[in-house]
């Protein structure tokens, strides 16, 4: 369904837009690792810097990405091009890491899952689930270099992951993004809720909830507590991929975008906190029924994961199976809908650019994406995936954040986007919202930046050798980068898309 004069895509309603947008920032991330760094700065204090950082940093720059979107009415690359001719290339470079990195490990990510919902049928992990996700599953090498072969039960889920991600997007915007988000979202709801009430009336879960909202207002003078915070927001709203950029520029003139991105964050971060009572009600369990300090049973990220939760599922008893499945299951549902954004995200880009026919652009892509996802289900996978996760949430997207409060804020007329989006919005936008964009945000971004170059400098990230992460990390920024000026650089094929966007007449 075209849009007004634009001869885009559209979304069949705002409810449809609004879940694609939660569907994209609710990820794996949400489950896990907002929970771990709750507890780890300060528990219930922590919830004070990251609701400070989530309106005055992820709202505004979440609300700035739909403007640039919807009044530009472009993908990332189109509305860059749109600001300025020579800033298309900051349009494409989100679209590669994310597309040629973030997607590629994330899709294998989501394959741990899906093999990890029959895992738990019967048991599969037996009585050593660390043991057997390292050594049995992924038989893990000894450092980056040992890349050695693909792993079968990885492979198969990992296909099945792609050829989802190939359908949805196939059936454009309307009948397939939005309709799988609309059977996505409410699904992941329900399942997390189920997951959460089974979890709270377990034996001793109250002392891992005590423990995730106890809160050590002492951490609050830590800067790096706060650093942490913003950084959460930043990541865990895909500011930075050029995703939310592509989704507004689907939505019709009329529409109250300001809303929408309040509404966006924060049921983003309602789905955090919520998720958080369920894992560290597990790990209060676990606490209790091994007789173990909370700390000795709190894991990071992928440990937390597939280690810890398949340890409590097999203490559960005869209903840890059904238990497992519904949590991998939840797991696979947050993955699948984020990855399909990331892929939706570069096809709109792409589109915009090139013409190119969706379904052979899309097809293509994810035989590409597939191929590239191959070397993360190595015996060494794991490795690369740590390192070129660590490079692109700290360094790229970073950058690209930074790089675009900077152009728009400084090199376009911001007034153009805020007296838009006043325009069509309820939610009124004042000057502050200038001034957030212009001066706040890039004095931030900057300090997480400027920290994390100064610790990586002094000591190498992970104990990784130099060799490791200059040929693995920063090669991969680096050619993202160079493949973005050579896109950039392209003739466009669709003159038609270079007309200027809504706010001029304002």
């Amino acid at each position: 369904m075209p849009s007004e004069n634009t001869g885009r895509s559209t979304w069949g309603s705002r409810t449809g837009f609004i879940l694609a947008a939660i569907g994209s920032a609710v990820g794996l991330g949400n489950i896990w690792r907002f929970s771990y760094l709750t507890y780890e700065n300060g528990g219930g204090a922590f919830l004070i810097p990251y609701l400070v950082a989530l309106f005055t940093a992820g709202i505004p720059l979440l609300i700035l990405e739909f403007g640039i979107g919807h009044e530009r009415i472009g993908s990332a690359p189109l509305a860059f091009r749109k600001i300025g001719k020579r800033w298309e290339w900051l349009g494409w470079w989100p679209l590669m890491f994310t597309m040629f990195g973030i997607v590629l490990y994330y899709s294998v990510v989501i394959a741990w899952c899906v093999d990890f919902i029959f895992y738990s049928i019967n048991l599969s992990w037996g009585d050593d689930p660390d043991k057997f996700f390292f050594k049995t599953f992924l038989n893990l090498s000894s450092s980056p270099s040992e890349i050695g072969r693909v792993q079968v039960p990885i492979l198969g889920a990992l296909l099945a992951v792609w050829l989802i991600t190939w359908v949805i997007i196939i059936r454009g915007v309307s009948k397939g993004v939005e309709l799988a988000n609309k059977i996505f979202m409410p699904l992941l709801l329900i399942l997390t809720l189920i997951l959460v009430f089974w979890s709270v009336n377990l034996e001793g879960a109250m002392i891992g909830i005590s423990a995730y909202l106890k809160p050590d207002f002492a951490k609050l003078a830590e800067p790096r507590v706060w650093v942490d915070a913003y950084g959460q927001i930043f990541f865990t709203l895909s500011l930075g991929f050029g995703i939310m950029i592509a989704y507004a520029s689907y939505m019709p003139h009329n529409s109250n975008m300001t809303g929408s991105a309040v509404v966006t964050a924060l049921a983003n971060s309602a789905f955090s906190l919520l998720s958080g009572f369920g894992v560290f009600a597990i790990l209060g369990f676990m606490s209790f029924s091994q007789n173990q300090p909370l700390e000795e049973v709190v894991a990071e990220s992928i440990g937390l994961a597939f280690v810890a939760y398949p340890k409590a599922i097999s203490m559960i008893g005869g209903a840890g199976p059904l238990f497992g499945m519904l949590f991998f299951l939840s797991l696979t549902v947050a993955g699948v809908s984020s990855a399909v954004s990331i892929v939706e995200a570069f096809v709109s880009g792409a589109e915009d650019k090139f013409g190119i026919n969706r379904k052979m652009l899309a097809t293509v892509l994810c035989l590409l994406g597939f191929a590239g996802s191959l070397l993360f289900t190595t015996n060494g996978g794991l490795f690369w995936l740590d390192i070129v996760d660590h490079f692109i949430n700290n360094y790229g997207l970073v950058v690209a954040g930074l790089l675009e409060c900077i152009v728009v804020g400084w090199f376009f007329n911001l007034d153009i986007i805020r007296k838009h989006l006043n325009k069509v919005s309820r939610v009124q936008l004042g000057t502050w919202w200038n001034w957030t964009i212009k001066l706040f945000l890039p004095l931030f971004l900057a300090v997480i930046l400027l920290k994390q170059l100064i610790e990586e400098l002094l000591t190498a990230y992970n104990d990784y050798s130099w060799a490791s992460l200059i040929s693995i990390g920063w090669s991969w920024i680096a050619i993202t980068l160079l493949v973005s000026f050579i896109l950039a650089v392209r003739p466009w094929k669709t003159e038609s898309h270079l007309e200027k966007g809504r706010g001029d007449e304002l």
